[in-house]
């Protein structure tokens, strides 16, 4: 019974889903990451990037730690950095919604707003900048081999144990690839046969979550090896799959998750038979403020 906030990581629910697709010979089913504590995937590689910096002796109670993050990442952070004791500074594009914002500031993170424009780029190179003064310590989630393995660790294994094995495809979408490369490592070891798609915004989508880097700017933890696939979906196609997953589905969730499951559906449409497990990322409700929902 002495359980922490931090003990409630993972173990997510695997939910079938009900209306959105019609061949009975096809199993679509979601894998809700909102139910984190922190309520999202990037809970999982927070505190494996922190908790083995501290293993490892490369922080101490003393460092300063900066993070460049679009939203998930930094909440998970702040909520892992202040339960263990740890100051943190994270740095995110002015644009990014309220309640994302607020959520660290709740969590007692010190929240740098960059400029809209520079996106989470712009960010990222504030964050390097930053740590180069010599102050702090970045984690780093783009080349952070913590941040996949959190994943080869966690969410891999429990997608294995609650499909019985019988996975046949497995739906990311892609922003730090963390999610896909520790998932991808894992399946691959237990089925080599099991496809990976990864879920990328086409031409001019901008769907926060999912990012097609530049590739100066590309995460150094992605190998495209790792991939079979990868699906393009638009911002008009994210944003009516977020809709319908909450009408037709009761999954109340962001627009990456949206992205996903639209490539996850189009997938299942494709299939004679299969079991297709599709990454929900998020909840909906830091999306609120946004026109995300709006009629």
């Amino acid at each position: 019974m002495n359980k922490t906030v931090l003990d409630l990581i993972g173990n997510t629910p695997l939910v079938r889903a009900q209306n959105l697709i019609k061949n009975p010979q096809v199993e679509l089913y979601f894998k809700l990451e909102g139910q984190n504590p922190g309520g999202s995937v990037k809970d999982r590689p927070a505190y494996n990037m922190i908790s083995k910096a501290l293993e490892r002796g490369e922080i101490s109670k003393e460092t300063k730690l900066i993070e460049a993050t679009s939203g998930n990442t930094g909440i998970a952070l702040a909520m892992v950095a202040r339960l263990l004791q740890l100051d943190i500074e994270l740095v995110m594009p002015e644009n990014s919604t309220v309640e994302r914002v607020q959520t660290m500031r709740a969590y007692g993170a010190k929240v740098i707003l960059t400029d809209a424009e520079g996106g989470i780029e712009g960010a990222r190179d504030y964050a390097e900048a930053r740590m180069k003064t010599g102050n702090y310590f970045m984690l780093n989630q783009f080349g952070n081999d913590d941040n996949w393995q959190a994943h080869y660790h966690t969410t891999a294994p429990e997608i294995w144990r609650d499909t019985n094995g019988e996975i046949t495809h497995f739906v990311s979408s892609m922003g730090t690839t963390g999610t896909i490369m520790g998932t991808s490592t894992f399946l691959k070891e237990k089925n080599d046969n099991i496809q990976i798609i990864g879920v990328q915004p086409g031409e001019d989508a901008r769907i926060p979550g999912i990012r097609k880097w530049p590739q100066e700017y590309l995460p150094r933890i992605f190998n495209p090896k790792k991939v079979d696939r990868i699906l393009e979906v638009t911002e008009q196609e994210s944003r009516n799959m977020t809709k319908r997953l909450a009408e037709e589905e009761g999954i109340f969730a962001g627009m990456s998750s949206g992205g996903a499951a639209a490539a996850a559906v189009r997938l299942c449409n494709e299939l004679q038979k299969g079991v297709v497990v599709s990454i929900v990322c998020d909840r909906g409700d830091r999306y609120l403020s946004s026109d995300l929902f709006d009629q």
